[in-house]
């Protein structure tokens, strides 16, 4: 059985590029869309210009660390698509925490304070 909290399909992803709103910052862009569900439905993404597999499984795994960190203070029924950037791994992990916690906070998805 599929976790219904992953952002999967085509037809998601297309959708989510063309009506949803998008924010970047140096290290990663952000695509989120109302969903209307009473929960978030997440995708992480790294392409191939970020590095080879294991670099980009890396920048994924920064990536789900981070949303775990604030999940509990996002606000839900959205669908979110965090994407790294080439950069990504340039970078320490806690200041790309810092710059993807600001992204949030400038989208207004992040709901509280986050410490």
């Amino acid at each position: 059985m599929l976790k219904k909290t992953v952002l999967r399909g085509k037809k998601d992803f297309a959708g989510l590029y063309k009506k949803g709103k998008s924010s970047a910052s140096k290290y990663i862009v952000v695509f989120y869309r109302k969903n209307n569900l009473e929960y978030n439905r997440i995708a992480f993404l790294a392409s191939k210009k970020v590095g080879k597999s294991v670099v980009r499984n890396k920048a994924k795994r920064h990536m789900k660390e981070i949303y775990h960190y604030c999940r509990n203070n996002i606000a839900t029924g959205y669908d979110i698509i965090f994407i790294g950037r080439n950069n990504i791994n340039d970078v320490d992990f806690f200041e790309l925490k810092r710059t993807t916690i600001k992204l949030l906070q400038k989208m207004k998805l992040l709901k509280g304070d986050v410490s």
